[in-house]
């Protein structure tokens, strides 16, 4: 499929075109076939591409990788939006920084519904236990929820963590001030299952190989 098919195909969802270890003359390629929304996992890297294509006024640049801590002061303020705030100890990191820095920052709590140990993320019952103090945090905006389900053969099999995701959201929009934390956003669904997270709901989809091809292995 070419952009246009998958752009179609993933609508109403945003799709959010996973460049890590991709050069930057492949992110000027889909982007002037008019993909503007990029997402990287490593923080030196999607720092050194802003600078690199810092041509393209208009591109929409994504965190969506493990966050640490002790990089909290280099992403305050730098993304459209951060996918990857898994504890509440990043999130008030994050919130020290944007306020040093003068910084809004937007974010999304990633959640990890099958509680897999090799993944981040807060389980459903934390992050309700956490919902407060990470609501009360300054200069952070919460836009949603991110998760990432187990790997399937089909994809079929991890809706019930889409529609999980979709309910808790729905709960907490009861809870929040929605002015400050709009909780608009799903980001879940990746270039294997991303048609089945639409379905149930989800505002960004994850595409990777599905748009680039075979990643590159990290130097």
């Amino acid at each position: 499929m070419d952009l246009k098919e998958i752009l179609q195909k993933a609508q109403p969802a945003k799709v959010l075109a996973v460049s890590k270890l991709q050069p930057a003359d492949k992110i000027r390629f889909l982007y002037s076939q008019g993909q503007r929304r990029f997402g990287e996992n490593y923080v030196q890297e999607a720092l050194q591409k802003q600078k690199d294509l810092a041509d393209l006024t208009d591109i929409e640049w994504h965190l969506i990788g493990h966050l640490q801590k002790n990089k909290a002061k280099m992403v305050a303020g730098a993304f459209h939006l951060i996918h990857s705030v898994d504890s509440l100890e990043l999130a008030q990191t994050l919130s020290r920084q944007c306020q040093a820095k003068g910084a809004e920052q937007n974010i999304l709590i990633q959640v990890n519904l099958a509680q897999e140990e090799s993944k981040e993320g807060f389980s459903k019952q934390k992050l309700l236990e956490s919902w407060k103090p990470l609501t009360e945090l300054p200069h952070l905006h919460i836009f949603g929820l991110m998760t990432m389900p187990p790997l399937t053969e089909t994809g079929v099999e991890v809706r019930p963590y889409f529609v999980e995701l979709r309910e808790l959201r729905d709960q907490l929009k009861g809870v929040t001030d929605l002015q400050t934390h709009p909780l608009t956003e799903l980001s879940m669904g990746t270039s294997h299952d991303y048609s089945v997270a639409v379905e149930e709901g989800a505002t960004i989809v994850r595409l990777g190989t599905i748009l680039f091809g075979e990643r590159p292995a990290k130097g």
